[in-house]
């Protein structure tokens, strides 16, 4: 079969007897163009199945109105959520998506930081590999484009950066617990490296330290993987201690949920023997039984605040890179693995 030629607006404009321009701006619905002309072109657009070239569009305007979108895990369940509100935002604001995962690795990092700059993007919203250690590559980006990091952050990199305040948001969920009378409290973290999990030990630390309630360094479990099923594991070393916890922190709602598996495994008494609190508000925290209690990241208006300050910094650029942070409100849901009425 013989290949159609690709219609063009050059092809466009010659039929119509009109210049290219009229044809772009009729496209563009541009208010200069009366509606007569915008609706024979659209018409003769539709006819022959014309679909904008933006890579062209890209050259002729300096702009491709895509953003580029870098992320470690595109399963996680808070990420979809901040990527829900990356699309809906940038939509309304007349901007196409494009989304990659890391797979929190430095170097596939780098090299979808390069693929961004290739596809022509007008700018790039990053949550960080947990295990970048250089941000040179980072920063030769910024130099070009704009760039506004959210969730997963450093403060090596001077840009808009999106987040909740981490320390804060755990010291609020260690709180409860010693409110409610538990004063051994575990905490299951990742290993070092993590902006985020050092932020949340940071809180937990402050908490016991606040309501002088002494450290011990048998409770405080590591690992690298901070899923459902190193919850169960790190809740199984726990419970074979000669002492106790009275309550478990997990700093993922994952991590927290396979803790519950675990307690309820043992028939412990959750909260009454040992209560649970997790982080992230996931759909899990409330099919798990008991239901979890946790902090709420609100990750759809970071991802919308995130695109927001983005197409700010496009549309409105500066000489200099500018350091700043904006902190998006959490707040702790208080379900039956910390307290039952």
């Amino acid at each position: 079969m013989k290949k159609r030629p690709s219609i063009t607006l050059k092809a466009l404009a010659k039929e119509l007897n009109i210049s290219i321009s009229t044809v772009s701006r009729a496209l563009n619905d541009h208010p200069d163009i009366s509606r007569d002309t915008k609706e024979k072109v659209k018409a003769l657009a539709d006819k022959h199945n014309y679909i904008p070239n933006l890579f062209a569009s890209g050259f002729r305007t300096n702009r491709t109105h895509i953003l580029g979108v870098i992320v470690p895990n595109i399963s996680h369940y808070f990420t979809t959520t901040i990527l829900k509100g990356i699309l809906e935002e940038g939509e309304n604001l007349g901007y196409r998506v494009i989304i990659s995962e890391s797979k929190n690795d430095e170097k596939k990092q780098s090299e979808m930081l390069r693929t961004m700059m290739q596809f022509g993007v007008d700018g790039v919203l990053l949550a960080l590999s947990r295990k970048t250690k250089s941000v040179d590559e980072i920063i030769k980006v910024m130099n070009r484009i704009p760039m506004v990091m959210f969730d997963k952050v450093s403060g090596k990199i001077p840009c808009t950066q999106v987040v909740i305040n981490e320390e804060e948001a755990a010291y609020h969920a260690v709180e409860h617990l010693i409110n409610t009378g538990k004063r051994r409290i575990a905490i299951i973290k990742e290993v070092e490296g993590s902006y985020n999990s050092q932020k949340r030990y940071d809180g937990y630390l402050r908490a016991l330290h606040d309501h002088s309630i002494p450290l011990d360094e048998k409770i405080i479990l590591s690992t690298e993987d901070i899923s459902m099923s190193k919850g169960r594991m790190m809740a199984n070393i726990l419970l074979s201690l000669k002492k106790r916890p009275d309550a478990i922190f997990a700093i993922t709602d994952s991590a927290a949920i396979g803790v519950i598996k675990a307690l309820n495994k043992f028939k412990v008494d959750i909260p009454n023997e040992i209560a649970v609190v997790g982080f992230s508000n996931s759909i899990s925290s409330t099919i798990i039984n008991p239901s979890l209690t946790t902090v709420d990241q609100p990750g759809n208006k970071i991802g919308r605040t995130a695109v927001k300050y983005l197409v700010d910094e496009i549309e409105n650029p500066k000489e200099d890179l500018i350091t700043k942070t904006i902190e998006v409100k959490t707040n702790l849901i208080v379900r039956d693995s910390s307290f039952k009425a």
